[in-house]
């Protein structure tokens, strides 16, 4: 089993960061009330599940978690949110994938093309990139100096993850979308902390960009992520370590 990936140095700069932090609970606190909208309840509700999972994995409140499902529950006055997903390029034909939640669709497609626009990137059709990416569930398990390697693969394997990759800080687990439940529970089980839990589209291969593009492209990112409709940003870019999204 092989592979790399920062999402765990990432996940832990962002953890950090209180601004960033809340802006990530708000858009988990989305995706939860997206995901509990006809079942509130998590043990009988996977997608609500993982969600829950994730909002844990970036330390939100479980008063925030509550207060989101009693929202979709119609228990609180909430917004009714609809998903998204948009595609385009980036500056030297780089491939974007955004994936959005908004209760105003005319809304967030206009903020989503003037960013796209700004940063030298255009919307395109649908499924005109999302061919090159692949679909799968990610967990970034947080590595502690206690933790065997051969042990916590062994946990991934028996779970029935597709691959396992070793970071300094970090262990990294692919399932396929089908099994990402499954595993992830069984995981929790063996009290692991998760940095990050989620299902990702990752690129199938990557492109390098000139020094100037790469400048152009980290802009268009970060704009797009700046939207509070955009929950996560997809891309094809190699970039550096200190960047790595």
């Amino acid at each position: 089993m092989s592979g790399h990936s920062h999402a765990a140095n990432i996940a832990a700069k962002k953890a950090k960061t209180d601004a960033v932090k809340g802006k990530i609970f708000t858009k988990v606190g989305r995706e939860i009330a997206v995901a509990a909208k006809n079942n509130p309840d998590p043990e009988t509700n996977s997608k609500l599940a993982d969600a829950i999972a994730k909002a844990k994995s970036v330390n939100m409140p479980n008063d925030n978690i509550k207060r989101c499902i009693a929202k979709a529950a119609g228990e609180l006055s909430g917004d009714n949110y609809e998903e998204l997903t948009y595609e385009g390029y980036g500056p030297s034909g780089s491939a974007v994938i955004i994936k959005a939640l908004t209760d105003n669709k005319n809304r967030t497609v206009d903020y989503v093309r003037t960013a796209m626009r700004k940063h030298g990137g255009t919307l395109g059709n649908a499924g005109c990139v999302s061919f090159t990416f692949s679909t799968v569930g990610v967990i970034v398990i947080e590595r502690t100096p206690d933790m065997e390697e051969d042990v916590i693969m062994e946990y991934a394997l028996e779970a029935g993850a597709d691959d396992f990759i070793t970071e300094d800080d970090a262990f990294v687990v692919h399932t396929s979308v089908s099994d990402f439940s499954t595993v992830r529970k069984y995981l929790e089980s063996k009290g692991l902390n998760f940095f990050e839990a989620q299902i990702e589209m990752l690129p199938q291969n990557k492109i390098t960009l000139s020094s100037e593009d790469l400048v152009k492209f980290q802009k268009l990112v970060d704009a797009l992520e700046d939207l509070d409709d955009v929950q996560n940003v997809y891309h094809n870019v190699d970039l550096p370590d200190d960047e790595e999204e």
